[in-house]
């Protein structure tokens, strides 16, 4: 049995067609055969009888489907995890056969969380763009989630993001810790007052950021919300912080902010910050690195600077305020 199974595997990665797994990927990704079809600009038998000989091939029901559902089995999700990690090695094949150069070039493709403001990230992007013009950056910016999913499926470099739970199959290098103060706009009652305590915020309006749970990444900044009973006011929400920082400005309601990336609101007059003022949360924010990713010399060479310039900071010099 033991010799069976790797001549089974080696006989189905000659015969195995790798254009059936890009269309596997769509069908999961677009939830159906018809939207799939629409994306690959394909016929809808095409796609559907690309699915059945994926299926055949497997020996496996991958999806599960009828007029009204449609449903991936437990082995079409495990396909599609390895699906989209070979899609991501297969993309970056000419990393490892292109003819290396003197000059470093390439791409680096950053996925960002949208608050993270690391005066160390500022000046490694400066120094190794002087030093390497070839290189061409792509910063995107989403939810941490979604940013470590671009990295565990090799669609970013790397990414800069909160960390809820460490995925197995990830490296992980903390840049810094921020803290979270409660912030009102101009507009509000509260604004300019130095006499408020956390009583005096209960039952106010609010507005947070989507991971303000205390089963996800800003727990702490949800902690202290349960605390002074702010959980059944949320007025909005969105996974930005310029949205979150928008709706306070405007009005909307009292919220959570980074506190030394809305310093300068401060001074300007368009933020007020609220208890409490004793111990804010604080929040760790993390280079994430996926190591089975075949990185560019650009890659390897800023994920490299990031590392030399974090290490030579104690953390009290990463942590703002």
């Amino acid at each position: 049995m033991s010799d069976r199974l790797p001549e089974e595997g080696e006989r189905l990665a000659r015969n195995l067609d790798w254009n059936l797994l890009r269309t596997f990927v769509a069908i999961v990704q677009e939830g159906g055969i018809t939207a799939a079809a629409n994306r690959l600009l394909l016929k809808q038998p095409t796609v559907s009888n690309a699915l059945k000989r994926l299926e055949d091939r497997l020996g496996k029901r991958l999806v599960e489907r009828g007029p009204s559902h449609f449903r991936v089995t437990d082995a079409g999700r495990t396909l599609y995890r390895e699906a989209l990690e070979i899609q991501g090695t297969i993309a970056r094949l000419s990393v490892a056969v292109r003819e290396i150069e003197d000059a470093v070039r390439g791409q680096v493709t950053v996925g960002m969380a949208s608050h993270v403001v690391f005066p160390p990230l500022d000046e490694a992007l400066g120094r190794f763009s002087r030093r390497h013009p070839l290189v061409r950056f792509e910063l995107n910016v989403a939810t941490s989630a979604e940013v470590v999913g671009w990295v565990l499926e090799k669609r970013a470099s790397f990414g800069l993001c909160l960390v809820h739970e460490r995925h197995p199959r990830l490296d992980y290098t903390h840049l810094f810790r921020e803290r979270f103060g409660f912030f009102c706009g101009p507009d509000h009652p509260f604004f300019g007052r130095r006499d408020l305590t956390t009583d005096d915020l209960r039952g106010e309006p609010s507005v947070s950021f989507g991971t303000d749970q205390l089963n996800d990444a800003l727990r702490p900044v949800a902690l202290v919300r349960a605390q002074m009973g702010l959980d059944d006011t949320i007025r909005a929400t969105s996974p930005h912080l310029e949205e979150v920082r928008r709706l306070i400005v405007a009005g909307v309601g009292i919220g959570p902010l980074p506190i030394h990336v809305v310093s300068r609101d401060v001074r300007d007059g368009l933020l007020w910050q609220l208890p409490p003022y004793q111990e804010p949360p604080a929040i760790d924010i993390y280079l994430v690195t996926n190591p089975k990713t075949r990185l560019n010399r650009a890659e390897e060479g800023l994920i490299a600077l990031l590392r030399e310039r974090v290490e030579a900071l104690p953390i009290a010099a990463r942590t703002y305020p």
